[in-house]
């Protein structure tokens, strides 16, 4: 392929070719008119036009002001103006405007804001702000018009304002009066008038007007009075508002009160942003009605008796509103006080009702829950309210007026609390009301938390043991609970009666955790010789077949208990059959020689039995405790013929409440294996009993459950005398201790030292500390001299 290539000469560096008699430095020639002459009438003709112009232009701003179409297009007069500022006229076209836009204002606009005599402010701020809505489209015009005006000679002007200033001012001044001057009392009524719209709005009347009301604001804004003029007559009309509306709310009650005032705040917020208030204004408004709403109402707001019955009667809204408007002043801290006055108010309440002790932690736990609940739904989960919650839980709980009033002289509260958890750990979520389980709500947040399935009954009890170990924490004196969930424990297991048994380890490992090991190792000991109790059956079931002594008849199981470990139990005399005795014997030999130097001590009142009953209707196994059995076997000698009270009394060993408890569990409640003659269900020596021949039930196993023996007031309180007892032990133990090591200590100091270390077993009265001082010097451990105690060695 061919390529041709065409390069200029200033492509290849040449000079380019020039024309001939050229000379680039010389410029352009002069072009001369010969023979002109100058016309005698040309100054004639600009003086004429300039005046033509002008008339055009006045007559022009006349038309446009009076809003009638004007003889002369704007767009001439637009010209005309630029070749009058061009000309050196533009002051004089400046001056003019003005003084026509005076004119009208003053003669036109004014005069038709005073027709008709006097009106209201309302009316004088209608009139006011139709004439303005006129005058601004007259503005709009004139500006445009005289916009090279605005650009040329006024911008070179520092001392004039433009156009539009220059009309918004004549307005503003007509309106309100000048700077200089005093107030025009057109602009006096119209900020009354904006006002009192205002005051319409706020209490619904029909007179409202808010197109009114919106255009009047953004007139002022525009004519720039706004903040002189406006604002501060606004503010303080409202703050009287305010000072009127808290006067007349206020004496409805606090509900009542928070309910409005929560109200008016959403509707002064929502109308400052409807009305397009500057946002300056709405700060100073919200700030004025939380002073004079809030503030100077706290004392209603924050009023103990007040706020108790909102909680009590468990406003959640109310409460959150209440919570909401303190915070708006900063205040809701404050709100802490009647919160913790009211839980302990009502919490001592609960804990010192003798008549409803049974549920008293089911009530502390719905009251706990409520609680919860409203720290979570009204006070957004603020922790100076759960702190204050536990705070006030604390103190009413360990109330010295409590031990008192139930004549313990020890926590109630402990060893109701160990009742409740053995209530649970025996008969599991189905022995609660309804209103202690979780519900949606708390499941899902449960689940999100890591905890198991909440369709979990196992679960669930779970929760429900963290829930009493929350009441568990509060307590001081842990020793008192210590005591009686040592009992409990002993009976759910020697009984069989649990209903999980690892919700009882469960419970175990918690309290090992909140408590230490010291604690629990009693309650560890026990479980640990229930195992080492079946391992040593097993071991003895084997001797028993490895030794041929194993003749059949009575099962004998034996539960082997280490006595400082389990709670004390009193001795129940009652005669064993023989054949249960043979077997008895013959483990109690066995032990004997395996264990050199251990003693066994029999507690036959503590025992259960299985015993197979043959009657017409059908072969039955009865579970049952050993005194019903000892009972039951005394039938097999005499199956026909009726035995009297004294007579089972004499055979079995048993007497009193024992006997007479054991015959109504087989005669007089629902499974009567026996029948009592004469019917009733109280004992006599006479009652005679026959076994029940009609006797029938479609379970082959049956379990009669023996009438327990309620706990009498004797029993409770010397358990929680021996928990004083045990106090008083380990305080005189701690001072020994703090002697020994400080040999010298002034009273305060040992007081303060002991309460220290004593705190974890049961807060101690620094009288109780100083009776055990007394007892210790009695007994020579320590002297007193000049004050002070010295220990002696």
């Amino acid at each position: 392929m061919a390529t041709s290539v065409k390069a200029s000469a200033k492509g290849l560096g040449k000079r380019p070719e020039v024309p001939a008699g050229f000379n680039p430095m010389s410029g352009a020639r002069k072009i001369v008119i010969k023979n002109f002459r100058q016309s005698s009438t040309r100054a004639v003709d600009v003086e004429d036009y300039y005046r033509r112009t002008w008339a055009d232009v006045e007559e022009a701003v006349k038309a446009i002001l009076t809003g009638v179409r004007s003889r002369v297009p704007l767009e001439r007069v637009y010209r005309g103006v630029e070749e009058l500022c061009r000309h050196g006229e533009g002051k004089k076209v400046y001056g003019m405007l003005k003084q026509r836009c005076e004119e009208h204002l003053s003669r036109e606009v004014l005069g038709k804001l005073r027709e008709g005599g006097s009106m209201s402010d309302v009316d004088v701020l209608s009139r006011v702000w139709n004439q303005w809505s006129v005058f601004n489209k007259t503005l709009i015009t004139v500006r445009s018009t005289f916009s090279f005006l605005d650009r040329s000679y006024v911008l070179n002007s520092k001392r004039l304002p433009s156009i539009n200033d220059l009309l918004l001012s004549l307005y503003r001044n007509m309106v309100f009066g000048s700077e200089e001057g005093s107030d025009s009392s057109f602009g006096n009524l119209v900020i009354s008038g904006l006002c009192r719209l205002v005051d319409h709005d706020r209490r619904g009347d029909a007179a409202a007007n808010p197109t009114l009301m919106h255009n009047s604001i953004n007139m002022l804004k525009v004519l720039g009075v706004y903040g002189s003029r406006f604002e501060g007559v606004f503010l303080s009309e409202s703050d009287d508002y305010f000072h009127e509306f808290a006067s007349d709310q206020s004496a409805h009650g606090l509900k009542f009160y928070i309910s409005a005032c929560d109200r008016l705040l959403k509707q002064e917020d929502a109308r400052c942003n409807l009305f397009n208030f500057d946002s300056t204004t709405k700060v100073l408004l919200l700030d004025n009605a939380h002073t004079v709403l809030i503030r100077d109402y706290s004392s209603l707001l924050l009023n103990k008796g007040d706020v108790a019955r909102l909680l009590e009667q468990n406003e959640v809204e109310s409460m959150r509103a209440l919570y909401m408007l303190l915070g708006l002043s900063k205040l809701q801290k404050k709100l802490k006080e009647p919160f913790e006055s009211y839980i302990l108010q009502a919490g001592s309440v609960v804990v010192n009702d003798v008549d409803k002790g049974d549920e008293m932690v089911v009530r502390l736990l719905d009251f706990r829950r409520t609680l919860d609940m409203m720290i979570r739904d009204a006070f957004g989960g603020d922790v100076t309210f759960t702190y204050g919650l536990r705070d006030a839980f604390v103190q009413f709980i360990n109330d010295k007026k409590i031990a008192s009033s139930w004549g313990t002289g020890t926590s109630k509260v402990g060893e109701m609390i160990a009742k409740h958890v053995d209530l649970l750990l025996r008969g599991g979520i189905k022995s609660l009301p309804k209103s202690l389980l979780s519900d949606n709500k708390d499941r899902s947040e449960a689940e999100r938390s890591g905890q198991a399935s909440t369709g979990d009954e196992d679960a669930e009890l779970d929760r429900q043991l963290d829930q009493a170990l929350e009441l568990f924490r509060f307590i001081q004196g842990k020793d008192v609970f210590e005591a009686f969930y040592k009992k409990d424990l002993a009976r759910r297991l020697l009984m069989n009666r649990s209903a999980s048994q690892d919700a009882e380890r469960n419970m175990l490992s918690k309290l090992k955790s909140e408590c230490g090991s010291n604690f629990t190792h009693n309650l560890e000991q026990m479980f640990k010789d229930m195992e080492l109790a079946k391992d040593e059956m097993t071991n003895y079931k084997a001797w028993l077949e490895g030794s041929g002594r194993d003749n059949g008849g009575v099962d004998l199981s034996v539960s082997i208990l280490s006595q400082a470990a389990w709670p004390s139990y009193p001795d129940v005399k009652m005669l064993v059959p023989p054949d249960v005795a043979e077997k008895i014997d013959r483990f109690d030999a066995y032990y004997k020689n395996k264990h050199t130097g251990r003693k066994l001590i029999w507690k036959h009142n503590l025992a259960h039995c299985v015993v197979k009953a043959t009657f017409p209707k059908g072969v039955k196994e009865l579970l049952v405790s050993s005194m019903q059995a000892v009972v039951l076997v005394l039938f097999n000698q005499a199956p026909d013929g009726p035995l009297s009270t004294e007579q089972i009394s004499t055979a079995t060993g048993l007497q009193g409440g024992d006997l007479e408890r054991t015959l109504q569990s087989l005669a007089c409640a629902k499974i009567r294996p026996l029948v009592k003659a004469p019917k009733g269900k109280d004992i006599h020596p006479t009652d005679t009993f026959v076994v029940n021949k009609t006797f029938s039930d479609p379970k082959y196993r049956i379990k009669i459950n023996q009438i327990q023996l309620k706990e009498t007031k004797a029993e409770n309180k010397e358990t929680h005398e021996r928990v004083a007892a045990d106090r008083s032990f380990e305080t005189q133990a701690a001072i020994v201790r703090i002697m020994k090591s400080r040999k010298i200590m002034a009273h305060a100091q040992l007081v303060a030292e002991v309460i220290n270390q004593t705190k974890s077993r049961g807060a101690m009265d620094p009288a109780d500390i100083k009776f055990n001082i007394e007892k210790l010097i009695e007994k020579e451990y320590i002297e007193r001299e000049d004050g002070k105690y010295t220990y002696l060695a």
